[in-house]
């Protein structure tokens, strides 16, 4: 029988790349976007999936919306990536951010309960829930000290995945992913930021690209990959949670170097501080400048995944080093660019 799977925030990166794995799986795909993304829809389109998809609308913050759906439809895997997932917004809306990502969570999964509790359930959860770490990597055991609106409601959302499992005896599961990047990036996260900027100023549509904190350390792969050990999660006999990474970390400075190299500009970084300033070596211009208007208030300095539970198990393993990733974005900005 083909397998039919719900994807909450299909509009977004993971829910569009998760959505062509799962059709290339001979799925029906069901997504689902809060009410103001529904016309958002250009990463489906980019993969050509906009029309192999059934879409519904559904608003996490109300749960008779979410019984409609999961009545209406048979589902055997659910995957929720909806939530408002950009940091900087949850400082600014953490009200909102904790009624959808963290309580919206648990709406979904007392539905499963009360409607099917033989529906496999995925939680996207998130490194941002490690917050201050001084470990050198965060594994599943690594106690979680979240540091921003967004990384408690993801908390919250974590252990209530965990509390239905142990409790009601369901399938649910939690993908602790690193930061996973790629062309179907949103403009806001700063890998993508720093891809577009770069590519504008080259086009002249761009005089300075203005960025926060560049010594923050990252671990950074590429989404189209981390899709998968969600599948394989689904697919484990016994339900258990998992950290998806690279175990290589690096500055941002470090990802705007990488970048500048790809572009073939020729670059220094001049003063100290919040005075650093990236300089064209050709014509002496600042390319890039820090603006401490995008400094978060309680900053998260250093992430590091240890994936070896999933390679162990999943048998799941990153492909995509840093350097790759950045010349698949670079590449398809520009090819893109035009649009």
């Amino acid at each position: 029988m083909k397998k039919t799977a719900l994807i909450t925030g299909i509009s977004g990166q993971d829910g569009a790349y998760l959505a062509n794995f799962l059709i290339k799986k001979n799925y029906k795909v069901i997504g689902t976007d809060r009410r103001s993304a529904r016309s958002d829809n250009w990463r489906l389109r980019r993969l050509k999936i906009d029309k192999k998809i059934i879409y519904e609308e559904m608003e996490l913050g109300e749960i008779y919306e979410i019984e409609r759906i999961i009545k209406k439809y048979p589902f055997s895997e659910i995957y929720n990536l909806a939530a408002q997932s950009f940091v900087a917004t949850s400082f600014k809306s953490p009200l909102n951010t904790s009624n959808i990502t963290g309580l919206g969570t648990l709406r979904i999964l007392e539905t499963i309960r009360n409607i099917n509790s033989k529906i496999k359930f995925y939680q996207a959860s998130s490194s941002e829930m490690f917050g201050d770490v001084l470990n050198k990597f965060q594994n599943e055991k690594t106690p979680l000290n979240p540091q921003s609106p967004y990384a408690v409601s993801k908390v919250f959302s974590h252990y209530i995945t965990k509390n239905y499992r142990k409790s009601y005896n369901m399938f649910a599961v939690s993908g602790i992913l690193f930061n996973h990047e790629s062309p179907l990036r949103g403009e806001e996260f700063v890998t993508r930021k720093i891809v577009r900027g770069l590519v504008k100023i080259i086009k002249n549509d761009l005089k300075v690209l203005e960025v926060g904190n560049i010594n923050a350390k990252r671990d950074w792969g590429y989404a189209k990959e981390y899709v998968e050990a969600m599948w394989k999660m689904l697919q484990q006999k016994k339900p258990d949670d998992y950290v998806i990474s690279t175990g290589n970390s690096y500055t941002i400075k470090e990802f705007i170097n990488l970048t500048t190299k790809y572009l073939n500009l020729e670059t220094k970084w001049v003063g100290k501080g919040i005075k650093e300033k990236l300089i064209n070596k050709k014509n002496n211009k600042i390319l890039i400048k820090i603006n401490p208007k995008f400094f978060r208030p309680a900053e998260v300095n250093f992430l590091n995944g240890d994936c070896s539970k999933a390679k162990k198990k999943l048998k799941w393993r990153p492909k995509t080093d840093l350097k790759k990733l950045v010349k698949i974005m670079v590449d398809d900005e520009i090819n893109y660019y035009k649009y």
